[in-house]
C-alpha cells in the first residue's frame, strides 16, 4: 500500500479501472452477432416410409384356383420297386441328376416354417426343405447333395419350364391351370387359405376386407380366391410373403391373405398380428417338375409314399408345423396310370 494514499481512495480508483475495462469490452463487442435460441424447433419434412421393392397394385383378375374339374391331385403311380440310392435306372431323369452330382431345387428363404434361412447357421431349413432333402437322399444316399435356387412365387413355373431347376418344393399348390405347364407329384400337404390382420383391427373374416388393402405374393393362388370372395378388396402384390408382413407392420396394407401355415409363420414373428376367420379354401401342395419327366414324377411319388409309410412325414410335421396343432396325417394319394 502506498503510505500517502487512503485505502478507500485506492478501492475507488480500482473500481473505476474495472468500469473502464468493462466499457471497452462493451464497445469492442458492439458489433458481435448474438444467437437467440428459437422458441420452437424449425419445421422438418414429414417422414416417408419406403415400400419394399416390387410392390404393385393388382390390376387384373386372377383365376380362382381349381383342382377339382381336372382331378388335379391325381398323379402318376410310383414304381413297384424303388431303385437303391446311387443306382438310378440308366437314361432316366434321376440318372442325369446323379451324374451331375446334385439335385437343383427351387425354393424360398422367406416362407417360415416351410423354407427360410436360419439366422444363426445360415442354412436353408423348413418343411419343404426337408421334402427336398428326402428326394436327394433317395437319389444319392445323401440328403445334402442339393443346389438351392431361390425363387419368387411368380418364378416357379418358368423355372420348371426352362429347366433351370429339377424340382420346385415351395408351397406350390396343384391346380388345373398349372398342370397345363408343369407336372406335379401327389399332394404332400393340405393348407387352408386364411387372413392375417393386426390385433384389435376389427377384421375377423373376409367380409371385413371390403375396401381394405390386402397383400399377397405375386404368382400365388391366394389372389384369385380373394378377388372372388371379396371383390371390393384392393389387392397389393409383393415379391415375398416377408414383404407383406413388413407392409402390414408399417400400416401400408390392412391384411395379408395366404395359406394358414405360412400366416402362422408370419404371426410368430410379430405378437401384434393374428390369423383370423374361417378357411377360404383348401390348397394341395405338390412337388413341381418339368413336363415330360414322368419317370421323375413316379420316383418322387415313391419317395413321398415311403415317407408316409415309415413315419418320416409325421416327424417332419412335428418338427416344423406342430404349432398348428395335432396333424390329421398326410394327404391320401390318388394315382392314375
Amino acid at each position: 500500500m502506498n503510505p500517502g494514499r487512503h485505502p478507500l481512495t485506492s478501492r475507488r480508483h480500482g473500481a473505476a479501472r474495472w468500469i473502464v475495462l468493462l466499457g471497452a469490452v462493451v464497445v469492442l463487442c458492439s458489433g458481435c452477432v448474438t444467437f437467440t435460441a428459437p422458441e420452437s424447433p424449425p419445421p422438418s419434412a414429414a417422414g416417408v416410409t419406403p415400400t419394399p421393392p416390387g410392390v404393385q397394385t393388382a390390376t387384373t383378375t386372377e383365376p380362382v384356383p381349381n383342382s377339382q374339374s381336372c382331378n388335379a391331385t391325381a398323379s402318376l403311380r410310383p414304381p413297384e420297386q424303388m431303385p437303391e440310392p446311387n443306382e438310378m435306372p440308366p437314361n432316366s431323369t434321376m440318372a442325369v441328376i446323379a451324374a451331375r452330382g446334385r439335385l437343383v431345387v427351387g425354393t424360398d428363404i422367406g416362407s417360415n416354417p416351410f423354407s427360410f434361412r436360419d439366422p444363426l447357421s445360415g442354412d436353408i431349413q423348413g418343411f419343404d426343405v426337408d421334402i427336398a432333402r428326402q428326394i436327394s437322399a433317395a437319389i444319392f444316399g445323401d440328403p445334402n447333395r442339393i443346389e438351392y435356387r431361390v425363387l419368387s412365387s411368380a418364378d416357379r413355373t418358368e423355372a420348371l419350364r426352362d429347366g433351370s431347376v429339377d424340382v420346385v418344393v415351395k408351397t406350390m399348390s396343384i391346380t388345373c391351370d398349372r398342370l397345363r405347364e408343369v407336372s406335379f407329384s401327389a399332394p404332400y400337404y393340405i393348407a387352408s387359405q386364411r387372413i392375417l390382420a393386426p390385433k384389435n383391427s376389427g377384421i375377423t373374416d373376409v367380409d371385413g376386407l371390403a375396401d381394405k388393402r390386402v397383400c399377397a405374393a405375386r404368382g400365388t393362388t391366394s389372389i384369385g380366391r380373394m378377388q372372388a370372395d371379396q371383390p371390393r378388396a384392393k389387392i397389393i402384390t409383393t415379391t415375398t410373403w416377408a414383404d407383406c408382413l413388413v407392409m402390414l407392420q408399417q400400416g401400408q396394407v390392412d391384411a395379408v391373405t395366404t395359406d394358414d401355415a405360412i400366416l402362422a409363420g408370419l404371426a410368430a414373428q410379430d405378437p401384434w398380428v393374428e390369423v383370423v376367420g374361417p378357411g377360404l379354401g383348401a390348397e394341395y401342395y405338390g412337388v413341381g417338375m418339368p413336363q415330360g419327366h414322368d419317370d421323375m414324377v413316379r420316383f418322387v411319388n415313391g419317395v413321398l409314399a415311403e415317407n408316409k409309410a415309415n413315419g418320416q412325414w409325421y416327424a417332419t410335421y412335428n418338427r416344423w408345423l406342430s404349432n398348428l396343432g395335432p396333424s390329421y396325417g398326410p394327404p391320401q394319394a390318388t394315382y392314375r396310370d
